[in-house]
C-alpha cells in the first residue's frame, strides 16, 4: 500500500506539471491531484456491500492513509509560508516528551494530549501546517501496551473520538472544503490547463500510479495478491483512489490564494473525483459479479 500510494502521488503530480509546464504560476497546484479523500473513496466501496472482499477495503484504506500522510507532509513543507525556524526548534521539547512517555510505556492518555496540544500550538506558530503535529502525536501514543480498560491507549482514544470525528469533525471539514459556490464553472473551464491537469491527474494519474505499483510489487514478489481479489478489482481500487474531493480542494486553497483560480480548481476536482468514483464503482461491481459467477460455476462443476 505504501508503494502504491507513492505511485499514486508522483504520477498525478507529474501529469499536472506536464499539462501546466508553460505557466510557472499554475505549477503551484502540482499537489492537488496527488490527494485521496479517505471518507468518500471508502464510502463508494461500501456501496458495493459484501460483493467486495474485505482485503480490498483494507487495501484501499491503507493506500488512502499513506496518501493522506504524504499530503500532510506536502502541505507542511511546500505550502507553508513565513517559516520560523526558532519557533520550530521549540517543537523538539514536546516531541522528546512524547517519545519518553512512549518508551516509558505510560498508558494514561492525558499527558499525550497535553504534549500534543503544546506541539500543535508550536507548529502552528512556526508557520508549518499544524496537521503535522497530529500525525506526530498519534505515532507516539502506545498501540501495543494495555490500558486499564484492556485496550491499548491508541485504540481507546480512537474509540472515544470516533463519534466526534464521524458526526462533527468530518462533516465540518467536508462542508468547509466542499461547500463552495459553483459560480464561474462552465464547460469552457475544462480546457483550462489547471482544470485539465487536475482531471487528468486524478483520473489517469491515480490509475496509472496506484495500479502500476500494485502490479509491479505483486509480480516481483514484494507483496501478495489480496485475498479473494483479482486484477480487475485492483484496477477499480486504483480508480477509486482518484477521488480527491475535500483533500484536493483543501490543497488547492493553499496552493492558490488568488480568487481567479477557484472555478478551475473546483471544476477539476469535482469532475476528476466523480469520474474516478463512477469508473471505480462500475469496474469493481462487474469484476465482483464475474468472480461470484465463476465461483458458482466451479462449485456446480465439483458437485
Amino acid at each position: 500500500p505504501g508503494i502504491a500510494a507513492i505511485g499514486g502521488m508522483v504520477v498525478p503530480a507529474l501529469i499536472y506539471v506536464a499539462v501546466n509546464f508553460g505557466s510557472p504560476l499554475n505549477l503551484n497546484g502540482w499537489a492537488i491531484p496527488a490527494a485521496t479523500d479517505i471518507a468518500f473513496a471508502l464510502a463508494v466501496l461500501a456501496l458495493l456491500g459484501k460483493r467486495v472482499p474485505a482485503s480490498l477495503k483494507i487495501l484501499l484504506l491503507a493506500i488512502a492513509i499513506f496518501d493522506d500522510l504524504g499530503a500532510i507532509l506536502i502541505i507542511a513543507f511546500f505550502y507553508t509560508a513565513d517559516l520560523s525556524l526558532n519557533t520550530m526548534a521549540l517543537a523538539v521539547v514536546p516531541i522528546v516528551g512524547l517519545v519518553v512517555l512512549n518508551l516509558s510505556r505510560v498508558t494514561n492518555i492525558v499527558p499525550y494530549v497535553l504534549l500534543g496540544a503544546a506541539l500543535w500550538v508550536i507548529v502552528l506558530k512556526s508557520g508549518v501546517h499544524a496537521t503535522l503535529a497530529g500525525v506526530i502525536t498519534a505515532f507516539a501514543i502506545p498501540l501495543t501496551v494495555a490500558h486499564d480498560s484492556g485496550k491499548s491507549p491508541l485504540k481507546l482514544l480512537e474509540h472515544e473520538l470516533h463519534l466526534w470525528v464521524a458526526f462533527a469533525i468530518l462533516p465540518m471539514f467536508a462542508f468547509a472544503n466542499a461547500g463552495v459556490s459553483l459560480a464561474g464553472m462552465g464547460l469552457e473551464s475544462l480546457t483550462e490547463p489547471v482544470t485539465l491537469g487536475i482531471i487528468l491527474g486524478l483520473f489517469v494519474g491515480k490509475q496509472v500510479g496506484v495500479f502500476g505499483m500494485l502490479y509491479l510489487t505483486i509480480r516481483v514478489g514484494w507483496a501478495q495478491m489480496p485475498t479473494n481479489a483479482n486484477w480487475a478489482q485492483l484496477y477499480g481500487v486504483a480508480a477509486l483512489a482518484g477521488i480527491g474531493f475535500t483533500m484536493s480542494l483543501f490543497i488547492g486553497g493553499l496552493a492558490f490564494q488568488h480568487a481567479g483560480f477557484e472555478a478551475p480548481i473546483r471544476m477539476g476536482v469535482l469532475v476528476g473525483s466523480i469520474v474516478s468514483g463512477v469508473v471505480g464503482f462500475v469496474v469493481i461491481r462487474i469484476a465482483s459479479k464475474k468472480q461470484v459467477a465463476d465461483a458458482d460455476a466451479e462449485a456446480e462443476a465439483l458437485a
